[in-house]
């Protein structure tokens, strides 16, 4: 049951907040889906027809996930009628359903939104619902989780890592063995520029994707997101801003989502670009041998990257009743079973060791992308929920700055952590 509490916080939170989120940076669509609106909350448990929300609207009713979904609805003895949405729209949708109070029964969101929506008391916790969490790596689970509790299952899982060009470092005379750290990575950038070849291409676009990429060098430094002007975080910047100014990495990446550095990546004159795992079946397209490679920590390491991907919750009913078939629902479509087939639809590392395993199993070349996916971390942990979003957006305008010359690393670092301080206090 809804209580009065919740609908209050949920209609006191800004469309805004959510959209300060930003979107699905990994691996989204900007396509709108159609579809029905939620059932209503009155009806009868143990039959009829219950709603699904995903960020998905790219895959239609002949894709394996919507098959997945019709076939979960099956054998929990209802109708699923789905319903794909941008990631923009759903979430900010989802938090209008709950002020009316007519939310999906199963909601897939984007992971920094769900601390966004756990506090806004739109979601149910794992707890509530009887949802088993125990496999899934915790590292992963920690995206979901606000004050300590659970707000649902993530569906998969995404990240970043180096591609490289093996034909232009083999011209650069680079050994990829030989990158283990910022400091050997910059050489052999070095050794690039001078062959006569490009270094390497990120996104520092002043939007989520720029935070998104440039994180795993911010926690690779060993910098804290609740301190960004620490010397550690003004050093991930400072190393940055030395590539621009050297020539190792051009200054498109101030304006670059990752789509056009993946495209600048496929020309063939980069010897690295910093992307993820959705870019895998253009890699194989792109008609030079690649490799892939985690992003180095500063002192070596594997640098914790960010996680992409969704959560699959159940949202606050008034008719509790539903709940059950809802958390049949959940558990079907997370299965160990099913995950498998989830995770190659959606091109993504399963969030269980087991699926992990299946996933290497039929394709060697994920390895790296599964050992990235264990170093990584959620946005939102370390308990920041929805203090994220107030830290990125100065974070990644203080690398806008430092990168356009317009402020020394420092000195945007410092700004930042004020701006940051007082947003989040």
């Amino acid at each position: 049951m809804r209580s009065a509490a919740r609908s209050r916080r949920a209609a006191g939170v800004g469309l805004a907040v959510l959209t300060a989120v930003g979107g699905l940076v990994a691996c989204g669509s900007s396509s709108s889906g159609g579809g029905s609106g939620p059932a209503s909350a009155s009806q009868a448990a143990g039959g009829g027809t219950y709603t699904i929300w995903d960020p998905y609207p790219q895959y239609d009713k002949s894709s394996e996930w919507v098959k997945l979904l019709e076939t979960c609805g099956t054998q929990a003895g209802v109708k699923v009628e789905r319903t794909g949405y941008d990631t923009s729209d759903l979430t900010n949708k989802a938090l209008l359903a709950a002020q009316q109070g007519n939310s999906p029964d199963v909601l897939i969101v984007d992971n920094p939104v769900v601390s966004t929506l756990a506090e806004a008391g739109v979601l149910t916790t794992t707890e509530e619902n009887k949802l088993d969490v125990s496999a899934i790596a915790p590292n992963l689970l920690a995206a979901g989780q606000s004050g300590g509790k659970t707000y649902g299952v993530p569906i998969g899982a995404n990240t970043l890592a180096l591609y490289y060009n093996k034909e232009v470092l083999k011209k650069a005379g680079v050994d990829v063995a030989s990158v283990k750290d910022w400091a050997s990575l910059t050489a052999a950038l070095e050794k690039v520029k001078a062959s006569g070849k490009k270094g390497i291409t990120f996104s520092a676009i002043g939007t989520e994707e720029g935070s998104f990429q440039f994180l795993p060098w911010f926690w690779g430094s060993g910098a804290n997101l609740t301190k960004l002007d620490s010397p550690e975080g003004v050093s991930a910047v400072a190393l940055w801003t030395d590539w621009l100014r050297k020539g190792y990495a051009p200054n498109s990446v101030i304006n670059n989502t990752q789509t056009t550095s993946w495209q600048e990546f496929a020309g063939g004159d980069y010897a690295f670009a910093e992307n993820g795992t959705w870019q895998l079946a253009n890699a194989k397209k792109a008609g030079f041998g690649y490799g892939i490679i985690p992003i180095p920590g500063k002192d070596g390491g594997t640098a914790p990257a960010p996680t992409g991907g969704e959560f699959v919750s159940i949202p606050v009913q008034s008719d509790t009743a539903r709940y059950a078939t809802s958390q049949k629902l959940v558990t079907c479509l997370t299965s160990t079973d099913n995950s498998l087939t989830t995770t190659t639809t959606l091109s993504y590392i399963a969030p269980t060791e087991a699926v992990q395993a299946k996933q290497v199993a039929a394709s060697p070349e994920l390895q790296v992308w599964v050992d990235a996916v264990k170093a990584a971390k959620g946005r939102t942990s370390d308990d920041l929920g929805t203090k994220y979003p107030k830290i990125s957006e100065p974070m990644w305008g203080a690398v806008q700055a430092a990168l356009s010359g317009s402020k020394s690393p420092q000195e945007a670092m410092a700004a930042a952590q004020s701006a940051a301080a007082s947003a989040t206090q």
